[in-house]
Order: structure tokens, then sequence, then C-alpha cells
């Protein structure tokens, strides 16, 4: 059986954005059964859990053929077996894999420093003083990508793949701004994402131990961690 790690409970802001969702989402589109070992703020310094991710994070992954970390690896691990991914013919399949790389490494960090200052450093000066050129930096960076995007639905070959999984989880992590709306073909293609049932059915895994943790300790639905 498919295992994944995943978190038990993050703080309200994280929660729908922490990167097992990848790996959930591609494993459903898949048809893929799985189970999620749920871990621990306090078991990401374990040498267990080490052995596994050598950097704490989640997911790590293993299948019985493989172990792996890093989120876009097991995607495209994933996809590399599913028609529902990925493409047979080989030009389809260095589509894919380009426009998940693009995902991860041309669009990914401008969404991730704009988050980096307004989750964690709103209130220091030096965020206040760099927050335009970074919001400018990635407002250039996403016209470039609705340009390529045009009149498709998906970016790769216009047919949903995993290169979408890993674009659509990016933007989202832009939904505590109001930018995207500044970009309708993308802020429409990530409702379409957010559409597919298998992400609907991904995110309510992921939610599904927040809300139990929530329930038990209510505190905690206010990101207030005791």
């Amino acid at each position: 059986m498919i295992q994944v790690t995943a978190f038990k409970w993050v703080p309200p802001f994280a929660q729908g954005s922490v990167r097992d969702i990848r790996v959930r989402w591609a494993l459903e589109e898949a048809g893929l059964g799985y189970d999620d070992r749920l871990i621990g703020f306090e078991d990401q310094a374990t040498p267990e859990y080490r052995a596994l991710q050598p950097f704490g994070q989640v997911p790590a992954y293993r299948d019985g053929e493989v172990e792996m970390f890093e989120s876009g690896a097991i995607v495209l691990w994933i996809a590399q077996n599913s028609d529902a991914l990925m493409p047979a013919d080989d030009a389809g399949r260095a589509m894919v894999m380009t426009w998940l790389f693009a995902a991860m490494n041309s669009v990914e960090p401008f969404v991730a420093e704009l988050a980096t200052i307004d989750l964690f450093n709103a209130d220091k000066e030096w965020a206040k003083q760099r927050r335009p050129e970074v919001e400018a930096f990635l407002r250039k960076r996403l016209a470039d990508l609705q340009t390529a995007l045009g009149d498709r639905n998906w970016f790769a070959g216009d047919r949903f793949s995993a290169a979408d999984i890993l674009m659509t989880h990016v933007l989202r992590d832009l939904r505590h701004t109001a930018i995207l709306a500044d970009f309708p073909a993308l802020a429409d293609y990530v409702a379409r994402a957010e559409a597919r049932p298998a992400f609907k059915r991904a995110l309510a895994d992921q939610m599904k131990p927040f809300r139990a943790a929530e329930a038990a300790r209510p505190e905690l639905a206010a990101g207030r961690v005791a």
C-alpha cells in the first residue's frame, strides 16, 4: 500500500497549502489508494523520520518499490505510470515535465517570497520596504504565465496533467491576496482545477485531521499552540 506522510495539524494559514496535498491529488487523479501517516511537529527532528525525509518536511512517500521525498519528484513518479497525469508520447511527456518544473522553478520562488513576507514578516521594516518590489516581480511573472496559457484550459498540450497539479498548488498560495483577480485567465484556471473531484477529495483528506485536532482543542482553530 502507498503511504504518504502528512501533518496532524498546521496553523489555519497553512491549511490547504501543505505539500502533501500535491501527492494526494496526484494519487486521486491516478486512481491509486493510499494511507496517510500523520506526524506531529515533535516528530520532524527524530532520527526515524529524518531517515525518510532529511529535512523533516512532508510529504515522504513509499509504495513498496521506492521511498521518496520532495513533492514535485513524487508527483512526477506517480505521473510516469498514469495516463491521467502524463501522455504516452515523448513530446507530450516532455511538455508535462517542462511545465511541472516551470511551476516549481519559474513561478513558485516569486510566490513564496511574497508569502514569506506577508505571513511571517509583515510587521518588520525590511519587509515593508521589500514587498512592493517583490509584488512587482511577481506580477510580471504572472503576466508572462497568463500569456503562455493563452486560451487553453491547461498548460501541457491543453489536457490536464501532473504539471497542472504543481502549477495550481503554487498559484493557490496567493489566496491570502487579491493579486490573482488581476489575471483572470489564471484565476479561471485555478478555479477549473479546484473544481476537479480529485482535488476536492485530496483537500478534504488533508483537512480531516486538522478539523479533528481543532475539535479536540478549540484554541488551535485560532492558530494558538499551547
